[in-house]
């Protein structure tokens, strides 16, 4: 399929359509505040039931209007602290660059609490299979960790390493943070992951894909 194709239906049948007499921009916008990943002109078009070329003017409407430029509405422009970034081949949603610290601190003093157990886990496959991407992470644990990815991206314990420029899919490591907490200097000096494991498997951490 060609991006100026119409969509065809979604796994669920018929797409989804827009509230009546809600722009398409504003559809787009409360998908792509929910979006793990970046979205293609395609998804995006699918996900609403809208032709692609209508997808792609809305996108540039919502950039413009996130930069501070006349929306298309009439009303003068706000420049917001996030922005609507192509990545990938895909669009989604990112802090302002020049506000990553103030966000980062922020997030870092609002999450006290001790991570939970789910938590820990996906931090380990990361931390031994990294770089990773989402989808691998949840292929060994067996289950959607993308909540706990947030977590740990919020936490600072991880990152964003690159995006693949095939796939779209972010890749993940583990952060300069994570080895404070730990006590090492390196991520190589994390012990062997198979004396470990009762089964006596060679775990993630072996080498093996």
């Amino acid at each position: 399929m060609t991006d100026e194709q119409d969509p065809g239906e979604g796994a669920t049948g018929a797409p989804s359509t827009p509230p009546p007499g809600v722009p398409i921009a504003r559809t787009l916008e409360a998908i792509l505040m929910v979006a793990d990943e970046p979205q293609s002109l395609v998804s995006l078009a699918t996900a609403i039931g809208a032709p692609v070329p209508a997808v792609r003017q809305a996108v540039e409407t919502l950039v413009a209007d996130f930069d501070g430029v006349d929306g298309g509405d009439g009303q003068p422009g706000i420049r917001r602290g996030f922005e609507l970034r192509e990545v990938g081949g895909g669009w989604r949603f990112y802090v302002r660059e020049e506000f990553d610290p103030i966000v980062r601190d922020f997030v870092l003093t609002q999450n006290p609490t001790r991570l939970s157990q789910a938590a820990l886990e996906t931090l380990a496959v990361i931390a031994y299979k990294q770089p990773i991407t989402r989808g691998a992470i949840a292929q060994i644990r067996a289950v959607n960790v993308d909540s706990v990815v947030r977590t740990l991206l919020g936490r600072g314990l991880i990152t964003e390493s690159f995006t693949d420029a095939e796939t779209g899919a972010i890749n993940y490591e583990t952060t300069e943070l994570l080895l404070t907490h730990l006590g090492i200097n390196s991520i190589d000096e994390l012990p062997l992951i198979s004396p470990l494991l009762s089964d006596g498997s060679g775990g993630f951490g072996d080498g093996s894909e």
